[in-house]
């Protein structure tokens, strides 16, 4: 009963502003129900290239965290466990800096091109990373702020699997290095590599400081642009966007715990080909 009870308080402290966020956008005062808010806002101008940046921005993010935290984290398990502490406390960081000096920080860097660097090779580089159809200044802003998320759920992950034996005996079986990464190590981490990437990609759809304050528009800041004129059509969109992440979410705890048969085969194929 008391387990019932605490999830029914839970689920109506969640669910009840979702609620009256829907009614908000269908109920227009003198005229019923009415779903324009939500018809017309394929045809709002920019959510389709807002959204499209936002999710390549976080596909990029997700790629590049992975593959900076997934082999550092190996390697300092398999050959150097007293540089955990380092590795750890190097990740963390993100969280004690505030997301506003983190941009100060990006803008002067920003800055030498045009002051400092003009005339050199490096200055198409600089205009390069902003680009706004797709700036990588930003890939590389999310990427430091997802470190502390994509670590921890990549370290429990870690913390679950007995790694130095799991590769000792693929090794011993004649597996490579990328044998033994990509067909004994990612299987038996899916579900840590799948959090990862859905904590990565809800951080990106989300983020508006950084975005902001850089003169972008992805989508959180395309949100915030009209909610002054279209307040019904800017909740019609935060609960789309929720409701995209929610799918995301399925799609990703899917993949992290659909069977597989590829962490059973490594010690089989590799004794073959040995």
């Amino acid at each position: 009963m008391w387990r019932g009870a605490v999830l029914a308080l839970a689920g109506a402290y969640f669910l009840t502003p979702l609620v009256a966020s829907f009614v908000f956008t269908v109920h227009a005062p003198g005229r019923g129900v009415s779903f324009e808010a939500y018809t017309e806002l394929l045809g709002a101008d920019g959510f389709t290239e807002s959204l499209l940046l936002s999710l390549s921005l976080a596909a990029a993010t997700i790629a590049l965290s992975l593959l900076l935290a997934m082999p550092a984290l190996v390697a300092v398990r398999i050959g150097s466990p007293r540089l955990r502490p380092v590795v750890e406390v190097a990740c963390m960081l993100p969280l004690v800096v505030p997301p506003i000096a983190l941009v100060t920080g990006i803008t002067t860097v920003l800055r030498w091109g045009p002051e400092h660097l003009s005339r050199t090779p490096l200055y198409q580089t600089f205009i390069a990373v902003q680009d706004e159809r797709f700036p990588v200044v930003l890939v590389l802003a999310y990427t430091v702020l997802a470190l502390p998320f994509v670590y921890r759920s990549l370290d429990a992950g870690l913390r679950a699997i007995d790694v130095p034996t799991l590769v000792e005996a693929a090794h011993s079986c004649g597996a490579s290095w990328p044998y033994v990464v990509l067909r004994v190590l990612l299987p038996n981490l899916r579900g840590s590599l799948a959090g990862a990437a859905f904590l990565t990609l809800a951080l990106v759809l989300g983020e508006f400081t950084i975005a902001s304050l850089l003169g972008f528009r992805p989508f959180a800041v395309w949100i915030v642009s009209i909610s002054g004129a279209q307040a019904r059509m800017s909740v019609a969109v935060s609960i789309l966007s929720l409701l995209i992440t929610w799918l995301l979410l399925l799609v990703l705890s899917r993949a992290g715990t659909s069977p597989s048969a590829a962490a059973s085969a490594p010690v089989t194929t590799s004794r073959k080909e040995s």
